[in-house]
């Protein structure tokens, strides 16, 4: 059986929440950026805006363009981070389930 693609989740006021967040939910550091999970799509496409981690500069550009370590390991890594971050906005009140 075919999926049918599903169009591409994208919300300002998910991204407004996640930057909410303020500290890096890797290292702590305050400022951060919605950095979208960066699997599953082409090149310059960013993934749902609903897979964003509230990452700062220095681990986001880690995340993404570093060399320290393999692929994979950063792909873990970002999943994770994108987990902690859906856990803290619901747990802060910046996210809300309708009805």
């Amino acid at each position: 059986m075919l999926r049918q693609r599903q169009p591409i989740y994208r919300s300002s006021k998910w991204l407004a929440a996640v930057r909410k967040i303020e500290n890096c939910v890797l290292c702590g550091a305050y400022g951060v950026q919605a950095a979208h999970l960066n699997e599953g799509k082409g090149m310059g496409m960013k993934t749902d805006d609903a897979l964003t981690a509230a990452l700062c500069p220095a681990c986001h550009h880690e995340l993404d363009n570093g060399n320290k370590l393999s692929r994979e390991e950063r792909r873990e890594i970002l999943r994770k981070a994108v987990l902690d971050t859906i856990a803290l906005l619901a747990r802060r009140g910046l996210i809300e389930v309708k009805a």
